[in-house]
């Protein structure tokens, strides 16, 4: 985790060596993934990420624990008598913010038909004064996101994406098969 947390050691994972299924050893639970998104939202007290996942009490404790372990939350005291701490999201746990947000978009898409949710936009500054440029919304915009590669510029559509496995004895289809011998 980058200097917090605690790596996962892929390979002693069940199945395909994958990013995605040790970020899942981290994250991959309903409960972990509705108090980043709490956090994420500027609910950092125990009280408001239980109210608001739903999630129960010694459950989401766990969880809490848990990712704090993993280095994608920290606590912060607010109350010494009885010690009362926040939860803030780290570096890792803020780069979860692209998570939710396809989380929100997928949900918006194909299970909730009015969004219950909008992320707004608000640009930063624009002009050399500081503010907006004539034209700009004041108050932001609902959030278009699109996936575009850092490399080229260009938006990431359908279909252009291929799989480059470099985990040394797996390829697309699975485990590699051994190369016969004569």
């Amino acid at each position: 985790m980058n200097g917090s947390g605690s790596r996962i050691d892929i390979g002693a994972l069940p199945g395909r060596p994958c990013s995605a299924a040790a970020a899942l050893q981290v994250v991959g639970e309903k409960w972990t993934l509705l108090a980043v998104r709490e956090i994420f939202f500027g609910n950092h007290r125990f009280e408001a990420i239980a109210r608001n996942t739903g999630a129960p009490r010694d459950r989401l404790a766990a969880r809490l624990r848990s990712l704090e372990h993993a280095g994608v939350v920290g606590r912060r005291l607010y109350n010494e008598r009885p010690p009362r701490h926040e939860y803030h999201l780290t570096d890792a746990g803020r780069d979860l913010a692209p998570v939710i947000r396809a989380l929100l978009d997928w949900g918006d898409r194909w299970v909730h038909e009015e969004p219950p949710i909008v992320m707004v936009h608000e640009p930063v500054a624009t002009t050399d004064t500081g503010s907006r440029a004539e034209g700009d919304d004041a108050h932001g915009h609902d959030l278009d996101t699109a996936w575009i590669c850092r490399t080229c510029g260009e938006e990431v559509a359908r279909g252009t994406l291929t799989v480059d496995v470099r985990s040394p004895g797996w390829d697309r289809a699975g485990p590699a098969s051994a190369p016969a011998t004569t």
